[in-house]
């Protein structure tokens, strides 16, 4: 009897997989924080016998070659990727034993990467599962722009073929199981739903129902932006990662992260937005932890800066060094929890800034007032339509562009608050007078204000 179990790495939008047998398990693409991979295996009583890449990730920091250093497991990595730690090459073909009768195949899959390998597991010779890293995802496929802008158009056709290869050699029955695409910028478009089948994909996706001229085109013509460390990734995978530490942080009293502050560093409060527009330390940026804190915490920092995290509870500091290990921010600079009135100093006091919906802000439009409308979405959103005047300046570009954003009182909005509210604490920390516009896209064009869209676009 074989069985696969998901690891979510919701924050990234990406799984990982422990898949096996009554005995022994290989895990696929396992994340930076292995103990969560040690005890899922703990709890089926299964020996981890081998761990395997798909490829070298650009996403997201791996836990492959310490978890196999500390379960003696075989490293399984595609022969092409350039790596610098020990590990079992593994080509196109090859195959090994997870458990008796069931067996794991490797199949070149380029596209993602040059080097993209996934991993059909058969049992007693019938396909039971595809692990598809970054080529088949759902409704989608991983994007072919992560490595060289040169070669992107070529990894957009070996994608094409590879999806192919996989639809023709397994049957339509057999579950897709990708890495990427729960909301990871890895993929080529936004991947929708939760599971799928080589038959599904078949019927729906365009790698498998357009023509090789037609899927590139419109897979690089769909293409979003990247985020910056991603950059960071690749080499930090292949050169191969430090082990993880998640001992708590240092606690920071009021006059360290005044200090800190004041020596530049960043100083990261994960409350709500709510709680944080209510009050919150001068000079510190809101990233939720319930939000995606490590894609957009890792895309907007100047790499190497340390950060001090604020939070209610020490459990949401662990929760967000966990999450922020996975992108290479390994150790927090200090943590502080508790009552934000402890976070300042004697005599100081909390700053806050309004929080409004788009019918405020037609109001205010509508009497005259003299407002800065600031979005601050990616550009393929904004391509869908925008409000009448409003100024662009993607999130992951703010904080090196405040500088731009015209005098007035910025009424900054996104797609749902979330970022929006990122984009208010960037501006407040830096003594803008914000209003953080906390609601859906949608009812901007309910509460009465003009959308257009980008000449072209029609």
């Amino acid at each position: 009897m074989f069985f696969v179990d998901t690891l979510e790495l919701e924050g990234l939008g990406n799984r990982s997989y422990l898949a096996g047998g009554p005995a022994a398990a290989v895990v696929i693409d396992p994340p930076r924080d292995i103990d969560r991979v040690i005890a899922a295996a703990a709890r089926r009583g299964v020996r981890i016998a081998f761990v395997a890449e798909t490829h070298v990730h650009n996403d997201y920091v791996t836990g492959g070659p310490e978890l196999a250093r500390v379960t003696g497991a075989r490293y399984l990595v595609p022969a092409g990727a350039h790596v610098s730690y020990a590990r079992t090459p593994v080509a196109d073909g090859d195959t090994v034993t997870v458990d008796e009768g069931l067996v794991l195949r490797a199949i070149a899959t380029p596209g993602h990467t040059p080097h993209h390998t996934s991993y059909a597991l058969d049992q007693d010779g019938r396909g039971m599962a595809a692990f598809t890293g970054g080529s088949l995802l759902i409704g989608t496929v991983g994007r072919p722009d992560l490595v060289e802008p040169r070669l992107t158009e070529q990894l957009a056709r070996a994608q094409h073929a590879s999806v192919h290869r996989l639809a023709e050699e397994l049957d339509d029955e057999v579950p897709v199981l990708p890495t990427h695409g729960f909301g990871s910028f890895c993929s080529s478009a936004q991947a929708e739903g939760d599971a799928t089948t080589i038959g599904r994909e078949r019927e729906t996706n365009d790698a498998l129902t357009l023509d090789v001229d037609t899927f590139v085109a419109r897979t690089l013509a769909g293409l979003d932006d990247v985020p910056a460390y991603y950059a960071y990734m690749g080499p930090v995978n292949a050169e191969g990662p430090a082990p993880v530490d998640l001992t708590p942080p240092g606690r920071a009293d009021a006059e360290e992260i005044a200090s800190r502050l004041a020596a530049g560093e960043w100083v990261v409060d994960l409350r709500s937005r709510i709680a944080f527009a209510e009050g919150h330390v001068a000079g510190s940026y809101n990233f939720e932890g319930e939000g995606k804190l490590a894609t957009y915490l890792a895309w907007l920092i100047p790499w190497g800066k340390p950060v001090t995290l604020l939070a209610d509870t020490p459990e949401q500091i662990a929760a967000a060094q966990r999450e922020l290990a996975r992108v290479g921010i390994d150790r927090p600079a200090a943590a502080a929890t508790g009552d934000p009135a402890g976070w300042i100093r004697g005599g100081e006091r909390l700053a806050s800034f309004p929080r409004a919906r788009f019918a405020d802000l037609a109001d205010v439009r509508e009497r005259g007032d003299d407002v800065v409308v600031l979005d601050v979405r990616r550009d393929s959103e904004r391509a869908g339509g925008y409000i009448d005047g409003s100024i662009h300046i993607p999130i992951h570009e703010l904080h090196g562009r405040i500088g731009e954003v015209p005098e007035g009182t910025v009424w900054v909005h996104c797609a749902g608050g979330m970022r929006a509210a990122i984009a208010a604490s960037l501006l407040d920390a830096a003594r803008r007078d914000v209003v953080a516009v906390d609601d859906g896209f949608d009812a901007a064009t309910e509460a009465g204000l003009t959308l257009t869209r980008p000449a072209g676009t029609d």
